[in-house]
């Protein structure tokens, strides 16, 4: 599976769950920490929590894990570390807070290939 793969299968994972203002960014050019960040929001902290287990669940089922999660106890950001891409699922509050979309606008918008 490919990074862009990788990235498309936690967007529908996410989009499975009703997540809003779902964006995959490549940031390959802009950072070493990752090639694509996949950010999501859910509409509670509880949403929050479903989406990230979506996401984990969908992607053991193909046989890749994360590496590393945080902020799952939280549940107003958690994220969720799978090498080359970054997944973050966010509370409204927290998302708007954080602002990676601000942070990272240097990185390129890609089609989530939900329509696939």
């Amino acid at each position: 599976m490919t990074e862009l793969e990788l990235a498309r299968a936690a967007a529908k994972a996410l989009d499975s769950k009703k997540a809003l203002d779902l964006k995959i960014l490549r940031i390959t050019e802009l950072s070493v920490i990752a090639d694509y960040f996949v950010i999501a929001t859910g509409t509670s902290n509880t949403q929050v929590k479903a989406l990230a287990d979506e996401v984990e669940f969908r992607l053991k089922e193909q046989g890749v894990a994360p590496g590393h999660m945080e902020g799952y106890h939280s549940n107003s950001w958690v994220l969720l570390d799978y090498g080359s891409v970054v997944v973050h699922v966010f509370t409204p509050e927290s998302r708007n807070f954080y602002d990676l979309d601000r942070l990272w606008k240097d990185g390129e918008e890609v089609d989530p290939g939900l329509s696939e």
